[in-house]
């Protein structure tokens, strides 16, 4: 498998569309629009969530990473600023200990079910933190998972990551936010 990575625009929304089609919607029809302004919940719908996400394509509110394996996209890593990705999970408890905002955030990461464990995962992660260098940089913060002294679970219930892949590229826990998840923080240096 030889990994290759491009951002999310209106070139590669085909690709993006088939992974997500392909995947029930992704999270019965979230289409990556859960972290977004919108949200996901009461009222919406998959069609409306697909829709929506092509409008923030289409305007470039959008910043996320596909990957590849050859031609067909396999996995993706959602970045962007806070106001482009305002909903965090378990948000009271977020809220309640929060400090200085971050510049970035990482959503949601997703891998092609039979592409798990190949390093979809890890390469979507890497090229995110590369495109946040080359945007100036700063603070990143993800909610990944907790894997260690937990049950093994299904790849799904991990649509943040589990916490080992943020740790391999320097982020530490700042605090939890639920019984398995955690707010982890790393300071991203800028390239230029």
């Amino acid at each position: 498998m030889t990994l290759t990575t491009r951002l999310l625009t209106p070139e590669t929304w085909d690709d993006f569309a088939a992974l997500v089609e392909a995947s029930n919607g992704v999270w019965g029809g979230c289409w990556c629009m859960a972290f977004h302004p919108e949200g996901v919940g009461p009222g919406r719908t998959p069609d409306g969530n697909r829709e929506a996400k092509l409008r923030h394509v289409t305007r470039g509110t959008v910043h996320q990473i596909l990957v590849y394996d050859g031609d067909r996209c396999v996995g993706w890593c959602q970045f962007g600023p806070p106001a482009e990705l305002p909903n965090v999970k378990n948000r009271r408890t977020y809220d309640r200990d929060a400090d200085t905002p971050p510049d970035w955030r990482i959503g949601c990461v997703f891998t092609n079910a039979k592409d798990r464990g190949t390093g979809v995962a890890a390469t979507a992660v890497a090229a995110a933190l590369g495109e946040i260098r080359r945007a100036g940089g700063g603070i990143v913060e993800a909610y990944p998972e907790q894997t260690e002294d937990r049950p093994p679970q299904r790849g799904a219930y991990l649509h943040t990551g589990p916490e080992e892949l943020y740790t391999r590229h320097g982020f530490t826990r700042v605090r939890k936010i639920a019984k398995w998840r955690w707010v982890m923080r790393a300071e991203v240096p800028s390239t230029t």
